[in-house]
């Protein structure tokens, strides 16, 4: 039985393809916060809303590095958003990883039915 893959995270790095720290300093707030409106179930308005990142797009520093981590669920929740944030990070040369997501401690993982017969 085929298992879907896991969605995956693209970390953006705030470091250059010929290794230059990107400029300006606030970039990665800017782009996350730029992209805050694109949340599971929509944006949130009306006297309850705040301001925040979208869980899918969030600015991190790594090892000293400023990232943005963006979650490939939101190619699926609005594809327009998902190319501008890989199109900003190419048109800008910046350095890019990905990743398979990690269950979040204290989740079991599923058993590998692979192994099973």
């Amino acid at each position: 039985m085929s298992q879907a893959p896991k969605p995956r995270e693209v970390f953006i790095q705030g470091v250059t393809l010929a290794g230059h720290t990107f400029r300006p300093s606030d970039w990665a707030e800017r782009l996350a916060g730029a992209m805050s409106c694109f949340r599971p179930g929509g944006a949130r308005g009306g006297i309850g809303a705040y301001i925040g990142y979208s869980p899918l797009c969030v600015p991190r520093v790594i090892n000293g590095i400023k990232c943005v981590i963006v979650n490939e669920e939101l190619k699926k929740l609005e594809p327009m958003a998902w190319d501008f944030v890989m199109n900003f990070a190419r048109d800008n040369e910046l350095q890019v990883a990905e990743a398979c997501l990690l269950p979040e401690p204290g989740v079991k993982a599923k058993p590998d039915n692979k192994a099973a017969g």
